[in-house]
């Protein structure tokens, strides 16, 4: 990413968020096709598919036994690993692991105090490939800017992300108890759980809860979709909302998430929300 002049570059960058999931050539589709991702044609399809834009790559693995669906983890770009993994030896609860080299994007696992696992990877490491080499640091007109995660320890979360990555936290507005935690340009949320919130509907325990997007118009979106779904009915979004438990579902959304304006799912039921840009 390229430093506003006179800013130091921040520490780290929010640099890619996965899905799991048994469709996810189809995935790839639908978010190339209404979110404008590129791919980089550099994947090697047996083992995944990732698309970009140009900020952040979204990983779309395929589903494994024993592994849920839905979205998985995110990833943090990082100036100097050591750095990092001295910091987060910090707080007892979270820990590391080093990956294979086969992974471009995620030379470290790591989990925070909540045991939310997020890949650790530092600037310039030799093993980048795929949608990481053609990243320009410059977000699309349709990007992701945010991704939203559940967690019964909101504080403590907030300041183990701030102390570890430097995460600058941004004000929320009055009566919204989330955290917001920005690298600059994408922004991680840390929303409080409890049972209570999901009082006629299926409950969700803590944990990724969804990505969120900024398009440059949320009417000319929702035109977009319509217009992909009538070309391609494969890629139809699942509607959020139909329904008793779902409609409540999409109210504990709005109330969640009081940046998104529209939400949906993907084909295959992870949670987005988008916003229009200002």
């Amino acid at each position: 990413m390229k430093p506003e002049k006179g800013r130091a570059p921040m520490f780290a960058k929010i640099n890619h968020v996965a899905i799991v999931s048994e469709r996810y050539s189809l995935l790839a589709a639908f978010y190339q096709s209404v979110f404008g991702m590129k791919g980089s044609g550099l994947d090697n399809p047996m083992r995944a598919l990732t698309v970009g834009d140009g900020y952040v790559g979204l990983n779309i693995n395929p589903r494994k036994a024993g592994r849920p669906a839905g979205l998985d983890h995110f990833g943090i770009e990082v100036e100097d690993t050591e750095t990092a993994l001295e910091r987060l030896a910090r707080h007892p609860s979270a820990d590391w692991v080093k990956r294979p080299g086969s992974r471009p994007f995620a030379g470290i696992t790591a989990n925070d105090p909540d045991g939310n696992v997020f890949d650790i990877s530092q600037r310039k490491m030799a093993n980048r490939s795929a949608i990481y080499v053609e990243n320009t640091g410059e977000q699309a007109a349709r990007c992701i800017t945010h991704v939203a995660m559940r967690s019964m320890r909101p504080d403590e979360m907030a300041r183990f992300y701030t102390d570890v990555f430097e995460l600058k936290e941004s004000n929320a507005k009055a009566g919204d108890p989330n955290h917001y935690l920005t690298d600059g340009k994408v922004t991680l949320v840390i929303m409080p759980w409890r049972i209570k919130n999901y009082v006629g509907q299926s409950i969700l325990p803590t944990g990724m809860d969804h990505v969120g997007f900024t398009v440059e118009s949320v009417e000319k979106f929702k035109a977009d979709v319509e217009e992909m779904v009538g070309v391609n009915p494969v890629l139809n979004p699942i509607p959020v909302g139909k329904g008793k438990e779902q409609g409540a579902r999409l109210e504990l959304l709005k109330q969640q998430c009081p940046i998104g304006e529209h939400f949906l799912s993907d084909p295959d039921y992870t949670m987005i929300a988008v916003s229009q840009r200002q």
